[in-house]
């Protein structure tokens, strides 16, 4: 078996954890502990990212050292990891004597190859500040799409990679002020030279290690796009200190050497364990075979958990710079990308008291292992996810405890109480075990390739299947009345819990041995270099009936989250946060005009100044770079019977999947008048739940008054098909949009009917060729 090299992005120093940062480090850590489990050589590496001008800011700021600032937040980080009981071989640190090192190898490698080129440019400099400004530390107007909150080195709303010079009324990000643009030397790297030898190690390595989507997307856009010389030195003092004559007062960007942090604290580990006196290994044995002391046949599968923000760098920069340097480092094998975790109905802010950090996490009295199990079971795949108190309540007590809980309780206290803690002697019941056995293949197969979700829920549904079994036999009448059928599925559930526990293991590793131990067993848990306790339960014990015999005595761990415990942490954690939200299908119904009235209302209230209007030109972009709107079909509709102005519409969206949307219609339209309509939606605006129900994008609509009384009319395109694209007039309708949009992104840009065409800053929206027009709400918003 080829050996499993992981790592998670590195967690920049200079802040405390909340639970969307923590999503990549406890992702690694479930794969790590389960390739552990498996039987592969594995390593799982991470550590802070601790240079740049993050850092030296935030140090001013403080007023330490960027040093006592880096070991202050070192330790901080480090104990929520340990609380949230993530098993890294190595959490390291970037600001040590081995990045340098290794650093400034690879550099040197690339100069003398020819990759490293010399250039004079324009960089904006803060006169207030009386320093260059780094990329991340301008602010601005994305000049492709207009959206006023991109940063000088991406725009997080269409994902263009800028130079900061580029920005539209620029900003300095520490103080606010206009910075000026002055001329400096720096190195770059030569990216488009490495490209081709990119591009080939890209197609074979993304098909091999499955790649998803969204990764082969963005690095295909990249390449395609043409790749330009990449800076990669910046004009500050704490950083890696740059060894070529001429730069002496400079240091290496911090995209350039964080990702070079994970072959660092693999040689920190590797450097300590010597130190120690105990078993060492070559760090290069997993990061640069071909020149590693420890010769072994083994391949290297390297494995990174990211989220969708640093996908190009672990794509792209990294790859590039180590092929550039002519060695056989190990490169990518196989990517897990994931969407952002949002919180309530807004983002998490420290400095606002907004969200669940780390160290609220800790001091929350929840158990660890009810964060983890919520963070996998929602696990931002596929979109953005939005944490809300009351689903972590639902899927707390009505899944981990409802379910798996319920099923581990419910059987080992039955055989405590009525067989003196003895499992019983049973027959194997094979229909059972043949449904067991095919959810434990699913969930194996999926974690092989890093799915984790997947797979949690397919433990999930095994523990459903054996609840169910549980109920059906009523071993509670069987054992007075049958003793065979209460025995029989007794002793087959002792050993189906002996199997949730191994698969549960690396998701819940606390819960998973106290429940180990109850069976008298542990579960294999081992860092490498350190052997597990000997008997361990492995991945290998799936399935097998052999070594139970009795049952401990029992205790409840997990225990219910109420209303009022659930209400209290919900404004503890709300703070300067508003109630109301406009821009999804969660707006009850409320037309665009009406939401914006109140959206103003607010704003008067906020000592915020509000962002600057998209110009025509700007919306125009925005609208083609992130807004989807597709023909839609009315199959079912039907009244929420928890919201008296909502419909619940089933949308045939041409996915071949249903689509629920639900929109505040019932005043205005019957069902008969809406159902088999053809109509447009904004089809990737994120979720929300209104009144109970899941709600997938919002149907398009105008206002208009008739005799005196408001009414609504729904856009039409009964001549398009389900699925049909409704584009700008002169777009591509093949346009690939961005995965999601919040509801103020979609709200930035003004839909309106112009004498009944409905069009965007002059541009007509078609569908299939034809324009989309209104019969009523003829001048007006449309939303």
């Amino acid at each position: 078996m080829n050996k499993r090299l992981i790592t998670s992005a590195l967690p920049y120093v200079n802040n405390i954890p909340h639970l969307g940062n923590l999503i990549q480090m406890l992702s690694a850590d479930v794969f790590a502990r389960f390739c552990r489990s498996r039987g592969y050589e594995t390593m799982y590496v991470c550590g802070t990212d601790e240079y740049g001008t993050a850092t030296e800011t935030k140090a001013l700021q403080e007023n330490k050292t960027p040093r006592e600032l880096c070991d202050y937040y070192y330790a901080i980080h480090k104990d929520i990891y340990e609380w949230f009981d993530i098993a890294f071989d190595k959490f390291g640190r970037t600001s040590n004597e081995e990045c340098t090192e290794i650093t400034q190898s690879i550099f040197n490698d690339l100069d003398k190859n020819g990759f490293i080129k010399e250039h004079t440019s324009k960089q904006l400099f803060c006169p207030k500040c009386n320093m260059f400004l780094a990329d991340r530390y301008v602010d601005g107007t994305c000049p492709k799409c207009g959206a006023t909150d991109a940063r000088g080195d991406q725009c997080d709303s269409c994902g263009t990679l800028l130079d900061p010079t580029q920005l539209l009324q620029p900003r300095c990000h520490t103080c606010g002020s206009t910075p000026e643009v002055r001329e400096t030397k720096h190195l770059y790297i030569d990216l488009p030279s490495i490209a081709p030898r990119l591009e080939e190690w890209m197609e074979k390595t993304s098909k091999e290690g499955k790649w998803s989507a969204n990764a082969i997307q963005m690095t295909k856009a990249w390449i395609r796009d043409g790749l330009n010389e990449r800076a990669i030195t910046r004009d500050l003092k704490w950083g890696i200190p740059v060894p070529k004559a001429g730069y002496e007062n400079k240091v290496f960007y911090v995209w350039f050497n964080a990702p070079i942090g994970y072959m660092s604290i693999t040689k920190q580990l590797a450097d300590e364990m010597k130190a120690a006196g105990k078993e060492t290994f070559d760090w290069k044995k997993w990061w640069l075979p071909s020149e590693s002391s420890e010769k072994f046949d083994e391949k290297v599968d390297l494995f990174q958990f990211i989220g969708k923000d640093n996908i190009p760098f672990h794509t792209v920069v990294f790859p590039c710079s180590e092929i550039g340097t002519g060695k056989d480092y190990t490169k990518l094998y196989h990517m897990s990308s994931t969407e952002f975790l949002n919180y309530e109905d807004g983002k998490f802010s420290k400095s606002k008291g907004v969200g669940v950090f780390g160290s609220d996490a800790k001091e929350s009295g929840i158990p660890a292992d009810a964060w983890r199990f919520y963070i996998y079971y929602n696990r931002p795949e596929n979109q953005d996810y939005q944490f809300t108190w009351k689903d972590f309540q639902e899927k707390y007590n009505k899944e981990l405890i409802g379910n798996l809980g319920n099923l581990v309780n419910r059987t080992l206290l039955f055989i405590n109480k009525n067989y003196g803690g003895k499992i019983p002697a049973g027959k194997k019941d094979e229909a059972l075990w043949a449904q067991v056995l095919e959810h434990e293949k699913k969930a194996t197969e999926y974690l092989e390739w890093a799915e984790l979700k997947d797979a949690f829920h397919e433990i999930f549904a095994i523990s459903d299947i054996c609840n169910k079994a549980f109920q059906t036999a009523e071993p509670w009448k069987a054992v007075k009345e049958n003793k065979e059928v209460a025995d029989n599925i007794l002793y087959n559930l002792a050993y189906v819990i002996k199997d949730l526990m191994i698969m549960i293991q690396p998701y819940l590793p606390q819960y998973s041995q106290i429940v180990a131990g109850y069976l008298g067993h542990t579960i294999y848990d081992a860092h490498y270099g350190t052997p597990a306790k000997e008997g361990s339960l492995t991945w290998s014990d799936l399935g097998k009936m052999e070594g139970l015999d009795s049952i401990k005595e029992t205790a409840v761990y997990f225990t219910p989250l109420d209303n009022k415990t659930v209400d209290a942490f919900r404004a503890k954690f709300s703070g300067k946060q508003g109630e109301a939200s406009t821009g999804s299908a969660g707006d009850g119904g409320k037309s665009k005009s009406q939401q914006k009235k109140e959206k103003k209302a607010e704003k008067k209230a906020e000592p915020k100044e509000e962002k600057p209007a998209l110009t025509p030109e700007e919306q125009i972009a925005f609208f083609n770079a992130n807004i989807e709107l597709k023909v839609a079909k009315i199959v079912d509709i039907k009244p929420n019977p928890d919201g008296d102005k909502l419909y619940i519409e089933t949308m045939d969206d041409g996915s071949g999947k249903p689509r629920t949307i639900q929109s505040g219609l019932r005043k205005y339209l019957t069902e008969a008048e809406l159902l088999g309509k053809h109509v447009v939606i904004a089809s990737n605006l994120a979720p929300r739940k209104m009144r109970g129900v899941e709600s997938y994008g919002m149907l398009l609509a105008g206002d208009y008054t008739e005799d005196g009384k408001e009414c609504v009319e729904v856009l039409d395109a009964s001549w398009a098909a389900p699925g049909t694209k409704v584009v700008l007039e002169g777009s591509d309708v093949n346009a690939v949009k961005k995965a999601e949009i919040s509801g103020d992104e979609f709200f930035s840009v003004s839909i309106e009917a112009k004498d009944g065409v409905v069009q965007i800053a002059g541009k007509k929206l078609l569908a299939d060729g034809k324009e989309i027009k209104t019969t009523k709400a003829l001048n007006g918003e449309i939303g």
